[in-house]
């Protein structure tokens, strides 16, 4: 729009003017930004100015002004943004010809359909609002004439920023703390896959923050990177705005792919990267800017008394020695005086290892003079830079603090090229809960605590900040870490026997979860592929390790002590084979006492007869055992159908199946002859409440297997009503034949989406497919259910290859 045609629409100050060069302008695609939202707050500007006008003329009101304030008041107006207005009014007119000028101005406004916060203050008055309530400080400390007495509005200024200066030793902790709170409540945006740009720690309200600190002159935020980093926030939720049409500032999967097109980026996971980073500059500058406030607040506090004990000298910071050319002064990590950082190429690990070590920041101006001045390492590192990085990974939850102001300056990725890689690279799948930059850095955080279990913990801690390395590469991220890897540990100066290990580490580190969860540990095959995969008892040790540290890492749907104990079997398994044992074949084990009973009981009755108990695991660290699910044994005669019909029935009493086992046993009859059974053995784990009784589940197995009882229609009301995340496609599931996966049955691997009754469908599928089941093993990640079936042929055998892939593609079938 060209400033001829902005001055031509904005002379009809009616609301049909302003709403159509309003549409012009956000339609305009060569004009974006904020160049946009400037321009949208002139256009706004000179509407409210001719209705302020002709207003204030018709109620013959003198001594007043309209005021924007807020993200109004600095000029920036996204499209669907609210209008924060004041009108502010030097108390000389009456309360009706007030209200008179007050409705010409709201009431065209609320009649385009716009969002509108309001008041109507004397300078007086709105002074006593914002002493009273922060909120209408900090907007006012953006306050702006649109129209009217600009001497009334400039002296309101004056006297806010004043007030906010002078009151900056009261209100900043309160802004402090008012941020911490929000903090708490919408989470870090660089973190969530659905972050709202402003009110989530780093978006936009920190940025407003910290210019409101600056304005009190008491502390001022970090400069570099800050200004770009809120236009792109900014940008992102214009875009947000059109596309969705509403003021939203929550950028949802369902929208990212469009804002994503709008702002000419490649796609949702460039957008969110771009958003991140972003929101990481927020952060760090919020932190450093707080820590400075308090520093500086202390100070001021205590420097009177200081003056009084000192006959009026002035204080000079304690420097406490830390390492070699580090100190603290002032609760922060400094270069000491006599510090060389273009001579020393390992002073930034050093520092960065003291300041982890004793769980002290880095101070900003440290971290930029070395990003500036320091001198390279050699490649491969010295010994003493290698021991500095394993100190400061090692150093457990304070570790964190220190790695993001190293990454802030850009030192990480000189120091590791190719970390730069994983930088802010989101993780879609609900169940992580970082970046993969910060779940690395948490993996060895979750390392650091097990660091005494292991020979070589500064393998682990290496192979912890590595093991997901290759998300940044195409194809399988194990395989692409294991070279990257390899070259990582080198570069950073380990021996090629110890690289060879960190990379082993890297690309099996789901090899111990995956087997124990989808695999059976009793399969001599299982085993021995494990341990011919690791190869040695130490690195078996490393890699038990590592697997715990990275589900700790992930989150909380990654590990739990089911998990715990299913490896831990397998890990003792897999180190008897290193140790020269050879795996027992699986033998046809005798029913246990329980299982017998309930077996006798079957053939007695001729139905399901079933028991629930509560398995203990291995002592938790209080010394008393912590339940590990609950197994669930039913005996029945053979019967087609059996699987499908208990899976159905568990699912509707949401219970969560986590490992099954089937098993055809022969017990004589009263009359000399033999009936076939069989004895179903679950772990099962209640989805949320008290489990349900027994007798409960046995009728409605009764039932299901009679057909009285539709579960498919009972599901089915069950899944209609199940909720899923708006906008989210479940990619489609997948079921594939393991290969080499056992010589006693042929494997096979579901990867769906978890829904209520899935094991029911695949159990339906498998039946109709004329194969049995021999055992089924669940794992459920967040949304993610990999199920894997050990079946066999009617005759007890392994499937041929070619049966075993028509198998996979009827089940593939069935689940589509």
């Amino acid at each position: 729009m060209t400033s001829t045609e902005t001055t031509t629409e904005s002379e009809d100050s009616g609301p049909s003017g302003y709403a159509a060069a309003r549409l012009r302008l956000l339609q305009e695609k060569a004009q974006s930004g904020p160049p946009r939202r400037a321009a949208l707050a002139r256009l706004t500007d000179d509407w409210l100015t001719g209705l302020f006008t002709a207003a204030a003329e018709h109620a013959g009101v003198r001594g007043a002004a309209l005021v924007a304030v807020g993200g109004y008041g600095r000029g920036e107006l996204s499209p669907r943004s609210d209008l924060d207005l004041l009108l502010l009014h030097d108390g000389s007119a009456d309360a009706g010809a007030l209200a008179a000028l007050a409705d010409r101005i709201w009431y065209p406004v609320w009649d385009l359909g716009l969002s509108l916060d309001h008041s109507v203050r004397t300078p007086g008055e709105a002074r006593g609002t914002a002493g009273e309530d922060l909120k209408v400080q900090l907007g006012l400390l953006d306050a702006r004439a649109v129209a009217g007495d600009l001497g009334l509005v400039a002296g309101l200024r004056t006297a806010i920023l004043a007030d906010w200066r002078n009151q900056a030793p009261r209100r900043l902790p309160a802004l402090d703390e008012l941020c911490r709170e929000r903090a708490e409540r919408m989470g870090e945006l660089q973190f969530l896959l659905e972050p709202d740009l402003k009110e989530a720690r780093g978006g936009l309200r920190d940025a407003t923050a910290l210019r409101a600190v600056a304005a009190s002159w008491v502390a001022d935020a970090p400069r570099e990177g800050l200004a770009e980093a809120r236009r792109t926030l900014l940008d992102a939720r214009d875009a947000l705005h059109l596309t969705t049409g509403r003021a939203t500032d929550r950028l949802g999967l369902q929208e990212q792919d469009q804002v994503a097109e709008a702002l000419g980026l490649l796609d949702a996971d460039v957008l969110l990267r771009q958003v991140y980073e972003a929101a990481r500059t927020v952060s760090y500058a919020t932190d450093v800017t707080w820590r400075e406030v308090n520093r500086v607040l202390r100070a001021r506090s205590v420097r009177p008394r200081l003056r009084a004990m000192l006959g009026g000298g002035k204080a000079v910071p304690e420097r406490t020695p830390l390492a070699d050319g580090v100190v603290e002064a002032d609760g922060e990590v400094v270069l000491a005086r006599a510090a060389r950082p273009e001579k020393d190429p390992v002073l930034t690990l050093r520092a960065a290892a003291a300041a982890a070590e004793s769980g002290l920041p880095l101070s900003r101006h440290l971290v930029r003079h070395l990003a500036a001045a320091a001198r390279p390492l050699p490649v491969p590192w010295p010994a003493e830079a290698r021991e500095e990085l394993v100190t400061l990974l090692g150093a457990g939850e304070s570790t964190v603090g220190v790695w993001e102001a190293l990454e802030s300056e850009g030192i990480i990725t000189r120091l590791l090229p190719d970390w730069e890689r994983v930088h802010c690279r989101p993780q879609r799948n609900p169940v992580h809960t970082w970046t993969v930059d910060r779940h690395l850095v948490e993996t060895a955080v979750r390392a650091a605590s097990l660091t005494r279990r292991v020979h070589r913990p500064d393998l682990l801690l290496i192979a912890a900040l590595l093991h997901d390395i290759g998300k940044g590469w195409p194809g399988d991220h194990s395989a692409a870490g294991e070279v990257i890897a390899r070259d990582m540990a080198a570069r950073i100066g380990f021996d090629k026997h110890d690289v060879g290990i960190v990379a082993t580490l890297v690309r099996h580190h789901l090899l111990l979860v995956e087997t124990a969860t989808r695999r059976d540990l009793d399969d001599p095959a299982t085993v021995r592929s494990v341990a011919t995969a690791v190869g040695s008892a130490s690195t078996l040790e490393l890699l038990h390790a590592l697997t715990e540290a990275d589900a700790l890492a992930t989150g909380p749907a990654a590990w739990s002590s089911w998990r715990a104990s299913l490896v831990a079997d397998l890990v003792k398994r897999v180190a008897a084979v290193l140790a020269g044992e050879a795996p027992q074949e699986p033998e046809p084990a005798a029913p246990g006492a329980e299982q017998e009973r309930l077996a006798i009981e079957a053939l007695r009755t001729g139905e399901p007869v079933l028991s629930l108990h509560t398995q203990p695991g291995p002592p938790a660290d209080d010394g008393e055992p912590e339940p590990v699910g609950v197994e669930l044994l039913i005996a029945l005669p053979d019967r087609p159908g059996v699987l499908p019909a208990a899976a159905g029935v568990l699912a509707l009493h949401r219970l969560t199946v986590r490992a099954a086992e089937l098993r055809a046993v022969e017990l004589p009859t009263e009359v000399g002859d033999s009936a076939d059974l069989l004895l179903l053995s679950w772990r099962v784990a209640a989805e949320y409440g008290s489990l349900p009784q027994a007798a409960r589940l046995r009728a409605d197995l009764v039932r299901a297997l009679d057909g009285s009882l539709d579960i498919r229609a009972r599901l089915a009301e069950r899944e209609a009503a199940y909720p899923r995340r708006r906008g989210v496609k479940a990619p489609p599931p997948r079921v594939t034949v393991a290969a080499a996966g056992s010589r006693l049955a042929t494997v096979i691997e579901v990867r769906a989406q978890d829904a209520p009754g899935l094991l029911h469908r695949i159990g339906r599928a498998l039946e109709q497919s004329a194969v049995r089941v021999r055992s089924a093993h669940v794992s459920t990640l967040g949304a993610n259910a990999v199920d894997a079936f050990y079946v066999t042929g009617t005759d007890g055998e392994p499937l041929p290859e070619v049966r075993a892939a028509e198998v996979a593609k009827e089940v593939e079938k069935a689940l589509g």
